[in-house]
């Protein structure tokens, strides 16, 4: 097998090529031969007390209506439903789930010290084409018995989402194989981010660099500046994983599949005139 034509698949593509190999070839082979991570192609949903799952979906249902409560807001709320759990824990389950309040605050997305932090380059400015600006986040989603994340890649002035995937992990190469996957469809002239490690990292700004598109940050403890990227978990939380809570991640991929074609093709915003991201997307490029 090509092992280059692969970076691009998402992990249920990888895993579908998978069953083209020769059948008495290890899975390690075949995992190396479509640079899919073992831990992808073996993973479950991760086994955890039904007490800390319990209080995560708590904690992501709050988050997810109140993107403004930190820790102590949302431990508060968490006692006021009856949940018994401290500061300390809260703050813990909110650093494994992959979010932060978006108002200003000490802390955010942490680079690592050897990686280049760039300028927000959005603050005030008037998107007005398809491709202008792309941004990108990555969030929590709860399953019955377990979590993945999932990325995705959004076109600001459509909505319209470009590129996503999920996985058991976040990790360069699972967000480099989303980016690289967006970027056969286009390429835009400014992505944005927040300030994690993997944005932050050289492979991944890199690939940005290298087709002539500027970087920007969001700035620190200003998760706000990706607006409309919150704004889109906000409505795949509320309109499908909350209300389905998939059990397999084959459910979970089908699922999000449906999911961002109705958001794309179907789904009238308001601020879109009531268009589609389609509509704009690919009628104005």
């Amino acid at each position: 097998m090509d092992k280059k034509k692969y970076q691009t698949m998402s992990v249920r593509e990888k895993r579908a090529a998978m069953q083209d190999a020769p059948p008495m070839q290890s899975i390690r082979k075949k995992c190396k031969a479509v640079a899919l991570p073992r831990s992808s192609y073996y993973y479950r949903p991760r086994p955890e007390t039904e007490k800390t799952l319990s209080v995560m979906a708590a904690i992501d249902v709050i988050y997810t209506k109140h993107p403004f409560y930190g820790s102590p807001k949302i431990t508060a709320t968490l006692r006021q439903r009856g949940i018994v759990v401290n500061h300390k824990r809260v703050e813990r389950l909110m650093g494994r789930m992959h979010i932060r309040a978006i108002t200003p605050h000490p802390r955010t997305s942490t680079p690592a010290p050897e990686h280049r932090i760039y300028p927000y380059l959005l603050r005030e400015m008037v998107i007005t084409h398809p491709n202008h600006v792309w941004s990108t986040d990555i969030t929590f989603v709860r399953m019955h018995g377990g979590w993945m994340y999932l990325m995705a890649i959004i076109d600001w002035y459509s909505r319209y989402v470009i590129a996503w995937d999920v996985s058991n992990t976040i990790d360069t190469t699972f967000c480099c194989n989303v980016l690289a996957r967006a970027l056969k469809a286009a390429a835009p002239e400014i992505f944005n981010t927040d300030q994690g490690a993997v944005f932050t990292s050289r492979v991944f700004t890199s690939m940005l660099e290298a087709r002539g598109i500027h970087v920007s940050m969001d700035g620190k403890g200003r998760a706000l500046d990706n607006v409309f990227v919150e704004r889109l978990w906000r409505s795949v939380k509320y309109e499908d994983i909350y209300l389905k809570e998939y059990p397999t991640v084959a459910a979970l991929y089908d699922g999000l599949e449906n999911y961002f074609r109705f958001f794309n093709y179907e789904r009238i915003h308001q601020h879109l005139g009531y268009n589609t991201p389609a509509t704009l997307y690919l009628g104005k490029q």
